[in-house]
């Protein structure tokens, strides 16, 4: 990265891919601050992406769960990094596929020594699932703050959302550095809420 870059300030729309890693021996050497997404297989994840980065197609988004397989790193232009990590808890993808995204999330969660914050999608209709709850201890563990997008929100009706958030609100009110918000990725609900938070967490290193 060139040194020049750290002055620039944090433009989201700059993300461009850098490299999908399969293993940890392919992830990039740490140099600033990174941000990652997790979540389950199909609440949006990808869309999340691609809607906060203005970048259609950045993250490649598909109607088949399961289709991230590998860790991408996405590249500000001042050296900050996204993450995509692989959606978990899709039944079909074959059983050593499932350990190996275990064990390849748990390994970066717990050992980047650049890794800032977890964005975490949930479905606003079916939030905090037995998966999200594990993905919430594991960020626990590693000392990371959590920012949970509620996905999808444009499928509920408004007081349906709001209800939504104030459930998810409650039951982690005793969660450290944890926050949540309505999403959608359709009709930008949450988009420049989702963003300030990101830059927030990047500028903190």
């Amino acid at each position: 990265m060139d040194q020049t870059n750290t002055d620039k300030p944090i433009n989201l729309n700059s993300a461009r891919f850098l490299v999908s890693a399969h293993y940890k021996r392919d992830w990039p050497e740490p140099t600033r601050s990174e941000l990652a997404f997790a979540g389950r297989s199909n609440v949006g994840k990808s869309s999340a992406i691609n809607a906060i980065t203005r970048r259609r197609g950045l993250a490649k988004t598909s109607k088949t769960p399961g289709r991230t397989q590998q860790i991408v790193f996405f590249e500000l232009d001042c050296g900050h990094r996204l993450v995509d990590l692989p959606g978990y808890g899709f039944a079909k993808v074959p059983l050593d596929i499932r350990r190996h995204w275990e064990r390849i999330i748990s390994d970066y969660l717990a050992n980047r020594e650049t890794l800032r914050a977890l964005i975490l999608p949930m479905d606003a209709r079916r939030p905090l699932t037995p998966l999200d709850r594990q993905m919430l201890d594991w960020s626990a563990a590693a000392n990371l703050a959590v920012h949970i997008l509620l996905t999808k929100s444009d499928k509920l009706s408004r007081n349906q959302a709001a209800r939504a958030l104030l459930s998810v609100r409650r039951e982690l009110a005793d969660v450290p550095r944890t926050t949540v918000q309505l999403f959608s990725a359709q009709t930008r609900t949450g988009v420049d809420e989702a963003s300030k938070a990101i830059i927030g967490f990047l500028e903190a290193e």
